[in-house]
């Protein structure tokens, strides 16, 4: 993340995003698949490491490490083709976008940092209960006797696919392939990001 003055002299933070260009590698249709989707590849990755499966998936395009479907109407099938590159020229400043990717995660927690539990009082004789989840049913409960489900507990905390939605491109380098994007993104540097516009 950086600082980033706009015209008017305003800074706000931005997460700058490599944005490599994706290249077009099939477009599915309700006829021939069941549903209408324009398939993208990203990356490369050793021929080596892919299964047959994969490699028939990638035939006459580079051995990319991430194949991803979009779906859309199957009337906006025609703007797509094979060999197709998208880059950042699909935005422009100013674009509300929603921004998807895998968390990061932080391991078993308990349920203060992962609930926003309280915990206990720190008086009238508790002892060691100040991160304590406290009652969790038990008997003659709301449960009759047991514990509910869905009941929140300590756990494995983060690695979740995040939606972050009405975010704003601040900014694009088109010659880097670079995108600007106000305030903060799910995961850590590295993390593979899905940048939709909201229409």
């Amino acid at each position: 993340m950086e600082q980033f003055f706009s015209e008017d002299g305003r800074a706000f933070a931005v997460t700058i995003v490599s944005a490599t260009p994706l290249t077009v590698t099939r477009t599915k249709t309700a006829k021939s698949d069941g549903y209408s989707a324009v398939q993208v590849g990203h990356g490369e990755k050793r021929e080596k490491l892919l299964s047959k499966a994969e490699l028939g998936q990638r035939k006459g395009f580079a051995n990319f490490r991430k194949l991803k479907e979009f779906r859309m109407p199957e009337e906006k099938l025609g703007e797509y083709k094979a060999g197709d590159m998208l880059d950042v020229s699909q935005f422009e400043v100013g674009d509300k976008i929603a921004v998807s990717g895998v968390s990061k995660g932080k391991g078993f927690q308990g349920v203060v940092k992962r609930h926003g539990f309280h915990g206990g009082r720190r008086s009238h004789g508790q002892k060691h209960s100040e991160r304590e989840p406290g009652a969790i049913g038990g008997s003659g409960g709301r449960a009759g006797g047991r514990v509910a489900k869905g009941i929140r507990m300590a756990g494995r905390m983060g690695s979740d696919r995040v939606t972050v939605k009405n975010l704003m491109v601040a900014a694009i380098d088109k010659e880097n392939n670079t995108i600007l994007i106000k305030g903060a993104l799910p995961g850590k540097p590295g993390t593979l990001l899905e940048i939709r516009k909201i229409s």
